[in-house]
């Protein structure tokens, strides 16, 4: 093992480089294998999946009403999301239906995805940091996991009421293009499910030396404001919305420096150790 370390350790760039090109043809191949049973499985996906959000009956839209009935008011309720969809060009539908089996091939991809991305960096970890490959995976699986349900199950319903409710004039009839609905909802969850990677992804900025848990802490209150950008752009522009989607992403971020300041602690006891 040690050799094999030492050997992958003094491998040329171009060495490194086709390394990584096949660890992405092997993940390229799971996603298009599962974008093809995505393909397939159509009406499953867009009737049952993507276009329930659409429905007042949708969870979400229930569990707001209910809240607002426990104030005594309906306020929060939702009898209709009043636009049709609609087709204008020959290859729109076609083309939807493509890219949405691409996105649920990724989806449900992702951990192999993960995994491949882990074979190509854990040649320049520590054997004790490789043995943690399978809980690696497994929470950057669980935490994109969890953000794609935040991203279908939150943002996308909050995003499909104001947008599908917001009007100019009554003079203007709401007829919705099937691929302004199919990219706002794949946006919302894509969006969420990398946004709630933050942990991960500052664990190995940290182990890189490029950040440290003070930085994060000095600029809590800058991040505050990217995190209000990040949730205006994935939300419809209202600040309810937006805040109900900067709460989980604010909580990530004190998750995150926690990550940091284990890290730092974990590398400053290593280097005592070996002083």
């Amino acid at each position: 093992m040690a050799k094999k370390f030492i050997q992958e350790k003094e491998m040329s760039f171009l060495d490194h480089v086709e390394i990584l090109r096949w660890h992405l043809v092997r993940s390229t191949f799971a996603i298009m294998l599962l974008s093809i049973v995505a393909f397939v499985m159509k009406d499953f996906i867009f009737n049952t999946i993507l276009f329930a959000p659409k429905d007042a009956n949708f969870i979400t839209y229930r569990f707001f009403c209910n809240v607002s009935k426990i104030f005594g008011t309906e306020g929060l309720c939702i009898t209709d999301i009043p636009f049709t969809f609609q087709s204008l060009a020959m290859a729109e539908q076609f083309s939807v239906h493509i890219w949405t089996s691409i996105t649920a091939g990724f989806i449900v991809a992702f951990p192999f995805v993960i995994w491949e991305f882990w074979r190509f960096i854990s040649p320049g970890l520590y054997e004790k940091e490789r043995k943690g490959a399978f809980i690696f995976i497994i929470i950057s699986s669980f935490l994109f996991f969890i953000g794609v349900l935040f991203g279908y199950y939150l943002v996308t319903p909050l995003s499909v009421n104001f947008l599908g409710n917001y009007s100019v004039s009554n003079m203007v009839s709401r007829n919705i293009t099937i691929g302004s609905y199919i990219s706002l909802v794949r946006s919302s969850v894509l969006a969420s499910g990398l946004i709630f990677e933050l942990p991960i992804v500052m664990y190995f900025l940290t182990k890189m030396g490029l950040i440290t848990p003070e930085f994060l802490k000095k600029y809590r209150k800058h991040a505050l404001v990217v995190v209000l950008i990040l949730a205006a752009i994935i939300t419809p522009p209202d600040i309810i919305s937006q805040i109900i989607v900067g709460i989980p992403i604010m909580f990530l971020y004190e998750v995150s420096i926690l990550i940091s300041t284990i890290v730092i602690k974990r590398e400053r006891k290593k280097e005592q150790q070996n002083a």
